[in-house]
């Protein structure tokens, strides 16, 4: 087990072999929780918002918001209510494309 001292500053440094086994690398941003005077040093998890430029995510977002729109189908009670539901569908669609 590792340990080191808290500064005069207040700063903490964390040794290299716990931040190795931990897999925290530099510059890498963490957050601390506190729970019954124990301290959890956990890593930041990027947020998606980070991952895309703003042009990315309006297209995910218009997405999103089409996707919600629907169609759903279900949720069902059964398998076999589920599996009536797509028999039914297939079977529209094999007629439709019969007519034309």
């Amino acid at each position: 087990m590792a340990s080191t001292v808290i500064s005069t500053k207040s700063e903490l440094v964390v040794p290299r072999s716990v931040r190795r086994r931990a897999g925290l690398k530099s510059g890498q941003k963490v957050e601390f929780k506190v729970s019954g005077g124990v301290i959890n040093i956990v890593p930041k998890l990027p947020v998606a918002d980070d991952e895309y430029t703003p042009a990315q995510r309006r297209v995910i977002d218009a997405r999103l918001r089409k996707a919600r729109k629907g169609p759903y189908y279900g949720p069902f009670d059964s398998v076999d209510e589920m599996l009536a539901s797509m028999k039914g569908k297939t079977l529209r669609a094999t007629r439709t494309k019969r007519r034309t």
